[in-house]
């Protein structure tokens, strides 16, 4: 019998256990997130901002995976709120308001550096803004760069990805000669970039990377060299991505694995193929169609 009451005492115990640890993970409904950002400044310190929407109910936020700190909770005048951190910073308890509340906070040692780059494995199924300092104009998500010009960040949506960046990138300019133009391809690259080499015939650019998985880009203008392109690390062919054409200039962008000679082949190079011909040959095409289609019926 008594071993029967005693059993029956652990498994009222177990029970209760269970109980309190939902309770912990989660103590209310989950909020309506407005928007989240995530600030980055020069010196990589991380802070975030969740704007959620108003309830007459407690709502419950998760907060960014990381190490928290200096937790705030206001409504929209900035008036302080009540709240409730749940675990160990996991999330925050947002007691009922009839505003928006925005909930505030910093992060530390999430962004690691390893080669002069920024990196962050990011993961928040919210869709998340991010504002990069100042001085970052290129960014990388999940290997893909991403060019931000005048734009201050990016916004990801059921976010999950590794993010990097760097805020110190060497840009190298190179002069090339061509009967009586000049042309200037950048390259921007933490390795160090030798023997840069415009071969006309070849219709190719080639130039040494001496570190090994490190991000190089290179503007090409147009005229100088044509695409498609195809990219070579020494005698292999290597992924590379284009992604950006204003018209004048091309940027790709590659990751050697290992140090060796780059070569970039493009179709055309000056002066075989002038910029202005492929859009001259589309129109002459579109004009005379009609013409070729006239003729063929008769």
């Amino acid at each position: 019998m008594k071993i029967k009451i005693f059993g029956f005492i652990v498994i009222l115990l177990i029970m209760s256990i269970v109980s309190v640890a939902d309770a912990q993970i989660s103590l209310g409904e989950k909020a309506v997130q407005k928007s989240v950002e995530v600030i980055i400044n020069s010196a990589g310190d991380v802070h975030v901002r969740h704007v959620i929407s108003s309830s007459n109910i407690p709502k419950q936020v998760e907060l960014i995976y990381g190490i928290v700190s200096n937790i705030l909770v206001t409504n929209e005048h900035g008036e302080e709120q009540q709240f409730s951190v749940i675990g160990d910073n996991n999330g925050v308890l947002i007691m009922p308001s009839d505003e928006n509340s925005i909930l505030e906070y910093n992060l530390e040692d999430v962004l690691i550096q390893k080669d002069n780059v920024q990196t962050w494995n990011f993961r928040y199924l919210e869709t998340t803004s991010f504002i990069f300092p100042e001085e970052v104009d290129l960014i990388f998500a999940n290997d893909r760069p991403v060019y931000l010009d005048e734009k201050k960040g990016i916004t990801c949506h059921g976010c999950q990805m590794v993010l990097e960046y760097s805020t110190n990138e060497s840009k190298i300019l190179e002069n090339v000669k061509w009967e009586d133009k000049e042309f200037v391809v950048e390259i921007r690259s933490h390795s160090n970039i030798e023997e840069f080499n415009f071969d006309q015939p070849v219709k190719s650019i080639t130039f040494d990377v001496s570190d090994e998985n490190r991000f190089v880009t290179v503007i090409i203008p147009l005229e100088l060299l044509w695409k498609p392109y195809s990219v070579f690390l020494d005698d292999k062919k290597i992924y590379f991505h284009e992604y950006i054409n204003n018209g004048t200039h091309v940027w790709l962008n590659m990751r050697p694995e290992t140090s060796g000679q780059v070569t970039i082949i493009g179709t055309t190079a000056i002066p075989e193929f002038p910029i202005i011909m492929p859009l001259a040959i589309g129109f002459l095409i579109i004009f005379l169609v009609p013409f070729i289609q006239k003729f063929n019926l008769r």
